[in-house]
């Protein structure tokens, strides 16, 4: 019996779904466990409770990183790519300008 496409994505997606959520749970008592067996000897704080935790991890993630995996190119469309296609088409006198202004730049 063959199963349809559509249902073996559906079925990936649920069980990548269901293992983000667990891993935001393992995640949060990892957060908790460190954070109680640190900083109330350290800092004086008081001990967290799980969903504390799991709370302040969120709220890292949203403010310093975000829940994408991987690899990210923020400042340039393709990454590295981009950067070697720019470089190539430059002239020769554009190479060289712009090594010599990295040097300057970068001390080198």
């Amino acid at each position: 019996m063959e199963t349809s496409e559509p249902f073996r994505i559906r079925k990936r997606k649920g069980i990548f779904l269901l293992f983000m959520i667990s891993g935001l749970f393992f995640i949060s008592g990892i957060v908790m466990l460190l954070w109680n067996s640190i900083l109330p000897s350290v800092l004086g704080v008081p001990a967290l409770t799980y969903w504390q935790a799991m709370g302040i991890f969120a709220l890292c993630r949203i403010l310093f990183g975000s829940f994408r995996m991987g690899k990210h190119h923020a400042h340039y469309p393709a990454g590295k790519a981009f950067l070697h296609r720019k470089f190539m088409n430059m002239s020769e006198e554009e190479r060289n300008a712009f090594r010599e202004e990295w040097k300057s730049r970068c001390g080198g």
